[in-house]
């Protein structure tokens, strides 16, 4: 059970160590989670205009999304490392370049080079952003890491709901010349502004700062691990396995639902509503669950949250088989809202078993579980919709999940010898 009850007790030291609330912190990281979503969410949206404004064809580009995985998830240890040795502002700055830059360069690119280059870029600013937010909520809320680790992850997923209209109206048929170039540039300068903000106000707790006058710390518990002490514990795997097992279940959901709408033979409008409430339902699951997993024990909220995105796949394929569009639209909304909680709970059961001096390296190297499940969900899918059948493919995305949400059952705090 994780108690609360030295709540105070942590928001006062917290007080006393920054000279402020610690939730200004966690304001600044989501603001900055929120500017940098559109890499993730809003490319599929720009991918068209960035293929004509070049003057080739749309399929050129079909690597940019798979980099950006790559590099986002790829540059989380390095960087965290950094992070947890020289603290968080430095590296954030660089961030506020990269991500900013990254649109900035893609907005006046004119080869496909270009626009992978600047890309993969922005990924790498992303990485900074993404490892650097996360883990300022477990450094600073040991009392509350499932919440607060869920507004950032929520800003990530939510910050871009806004824009998807935005853009899509803006680059519509008879936007005025230039609009391309204009658009991506303001965006890319409102990203470098809020980044560069956002990193004057973040910094790292000193060590021990919720030890007591007896040496003792204060209803949390403190054994810290480093990376290497991690790696040589099973939990470790067992957690990095069903890492690779959700996120490739539920990114096949988010890839594929509009291809598999279509396959299904249900209406072209049920495919845009599922494909539109998916993120919304992610954004909200990740906060709700990470609250939810502060209360209760957290291992117990993962085997809930993955067994029901596991039954949620199976719901959508037995409605979507029937015809039903209502309840596939509602199965999907299931699914999505118990798939994402994932990256709340995990770095918070890593800043619980592993300590939170080196929660930003530890957590990014379960991250990097992200570029194995962005395989499967994407490529290794796509081969097997051929082989197998688009019902047996989301069925079998459905039993990794289950099976990850049974593997949660088995999971205890590592001991140090």
């Amino acid at each position: 059970m994780h108690s609360m009850s030295s709540n105070v007790d942590h928001a006062d030291r917290a007080r006393e160590v920054l000279g402020h609330s610690r939730w200004w912190l966690i304001l600044a990281a989501a603001a900055m989670m929120a500017v940098v979503g559109p890499y993730q969410y809003v490319w599929s949206v720009i991918r068209q205009p960035v293929a004509a404004q070049i003057g080739i064809n749309e399929a050129a580009l079909s690597t940019v999304f798979t980099l950006f995985v790559i590099f986002q998830a790829g540059s989380q240890f390095p960087v965290g490392s950094w992070r947890d040795e020289h603290g968080p502002r430095a590296i954030t700055y660089l961030a506020a370049v990269l991500a900013g830059g990254g649109y900035l360069g893609v907005a006046y690119a004119t080869s496909v080079w270009q626009v992978y280059l600047f890309y993969s870029l922005g990924a790498v600013g992303v990485g900074i952003v993404y490892t650097v937010a996360v883990n300022t909520a477990i450094k600073w809320f040991p009392d509350r890491r499932g919440l607060t680790s869920g507004v950032g992850t929520m800003a990530f997923a939510g910050g871009s709901a806004a824009l998807v209209p935005y853009l899509r109206w803006q680059f519509g048929p008879g936007a005025p010349p230039g609009t391309y170039v204009s658009v991506l540039r303001n965006l890319g300068i409102g990203i470098f502004l809020v980044i560069l903000v956002g990193a004057y106000f973040l910094r790292d707790p000193p060590s021990g700062w919720l030890d007591t006058d007896d040496g003792e710390s204060s209803g949390i518990r403190r054994v810290q691990f480093t990376w290497r002490e991690m790696l040589r514990t099973w939990q470790f795997w067992v957690m990095y396995a069903m890492f690779v097992c959700v996120s490739g279940a539920g990114l096949m959901l988010t890839e594929k639902i509009v291809a598999y709408n279509d396959q299904l033979g249900l209406l072209p409008v049920v495919g845009t509503l599922a494909a539109t409430v998916l993120p919304l339902a992610g954004g909200v699951g990740r906060l709700v669950l990470g609250g939810v997993s502060d209360r209760v024990d957290r291992e117990n909220a993962m085997a809930a949250a993955f067994a029901l995105c596991g039954l949620g796949l199976y719901a959508v394929v037995y409605f979507g088989v029937r015809g039903m569009a209502a309840l596939f639209i509602v199965a999907v909304v299931v699914a999505t809202f118990f798939w994402s909680p994932q990256y709340t709970l995990f770095p918070s059961v890593v800043g619980d078993y592993y300590g939170d001096e080196n929660s930003s390296a530890n957590y990014a190297l379960l991250y990097s579980g992200k570029m194995w499940g962005g395989v499967f969900g994407g490529t290794i899918t796509g081969f097997l919709v051929t082989d197998l059948g688009w019902d047996a493919t989301f069925l079998l995305g459905g039993t990794l999940a289950l099976l990850s949400g049974f593997a949660a059952l088995a999971l205890r705090p590592p001991s140090k010898d």
